[in-house]
């Protein structure tokens, strides 16, 4: 015999929603709960990471400073990203929603200078759309005419996607005018955003 229970909401005995169904959309438990799934296996569930985005330099960037100017987000045949995506104006980049964001900034680096010098990769975030702090960096060192690279990274916790931005800044420790190499058909100097979770 078969037994059909048709009911809209489940209760426990203090009068609490364990689960609600409305218009078509079924709640488990209420905001504050703790939900315990028994047994090793769970399916269906696919939310996963909800954002992952690459940025790069389309040219070559001279000198340091804020990297400003010629940013693109990565758009070989076989590239895709997840979710809306990060955006960039004047080298700021913004968030498309709240969470826990891993960014990783690479950039490949050549020096002219006759001695050897120092370049760096720097991440700068800001809380409030206007300070900006300096929260990770990291140095290549090269000699006359040699290629190198710096590589940075930071979780940074988005609570405000209006205030809450990041940008990329270049330095050295020595005289000349060092090269951060860009490209249009692939990643030399660029940035990752990876949302890990929620805020």
């Amino acid at each position: 015999m078969t037994a059909i229970l048709k009911v809209d909401t489940i209760q426990d005995t203090a009068g609490n929603n364990i689960i609600n169904e409305a218009s078509d959309v079924i709640t488990i438990g209420a905001s504050g709960d703790t939900i315990a799934l028994a047994g090793t296996t769970v399916t269906g569930i696919t939310q996963g990471i909800t954002e992952a985005d690459q940025w790069r330099l389309t040219a070559n960037h001279s000198g340091v400073g804020d990297v400003t100017t010629n940013w693109e987000r990565v758009d070989n045949a076989v590239f895709n990203y997840i979710g809306t995506g990060m955006s960039e104006s004047s080298g700021i980049f913004t968030f498309p929603s709240t969470g826990i964001y891993f960014i990783k900034f690479n950039s490949m680096i050549r020096i002219t200078l006759g001695d050897t010098t120092y370049l760096a990769s720097r991440i700068n975030t800001t809380p409030d759309n206007s300070i900006y702090s300096q929260v990770s960096s990291n140095y290549g060192s090269l000699v006359s005419g040699a290629y190198g690279n710096a590589e940075c990274n930071y979780m940074f916790d988005v609570t405000n996607t209006s205030t809450h931005k990041v940008k990329f800044n270049l330095a050295q420790n020595q005289n000349g005018t060092p090269l951060f190499l860009g490209s249009t058909d692939e990643n030399q100097t660029y940035a990752t955003f990876i949302r890990l979770g929620d805020t």
